[in-house]
């Protein structure tokens, strides 16, 4: 069973990760992650490379694209100093979180999850994007943060550091 949680009221305009990765405590260091269709903003040019979503700068009259990763992978405690380290603005990403001893070649032998368009956040019953994450952190459109996981116990926690979320199940129907 996959469960899952919302909050539109906690961040607006966009996710604090810092604060959203506090919520479930612990989990984050028991896993790796991949960060894939994400937008991040900073005036810290650090931020630069957790950019995965391609963008285009105006060059004269034309459109220049600029090279981002597909990815990012790191460990848990990579992404706790990332997140602590300064202020960013999570747009958009889908940060999917792995047992340790699962292969990055494994990972990506799957197609990489995305966050806009994916139909499965908002329908019954819930699915990880990706079928070996135990769970998946989802910055959406600057307006709310998912979420979904295996494991009840990391649902609840968020819910708990988060009064204001609602159970993702209960909001679909």
């Amino acid at each position: 069973m996959v469960y899952g949680a919302i909050d539109q009221k906690s961040s607006k305009w966009y996710t604090d990760l810092a604060k959203v990765l506090d919520g479930i405590g612990d989990t984050i260091s028991k896993y790796n992650w991949l960060i894939t269709d994400s937008e991040v903003y900073s005036q810290d040019s650090e931020y630069d490379k957790y950019d995965t979503k391609p963008y285009y700068i105006k060059k004269g009259n034309e459109y220049v694209r600029i090279p981002c990763p597909e990815y990012v992978f790191l460990s848990g405690e990579e992404l706790k100093d990332i997140v602590n380290k300064g202020h960013a603005q999570w747009i958009w990403a889908v940060l999917s979180g792995f047992e340790k001893n699962i292969a990055l070649e494994q990972i990506l032998s799957q197609p990489l999850p995305y966050a806009d368009g994916y139909k499965g956040f908002w329908k019954n019953p819930l699915t990880m994007q990706h079928p070996l994450a135990e769970v998946e952190i989802v910055p959406w459109d600057s307006s709310l943060v998912l979420v979904i996981s295996k494991h009840k116990e990391i649902v609840d926690q968020f819910r708990a550091a988060f009064p204001d979320s609602e159970d993702l199940t209960d909001y679909n129907n």
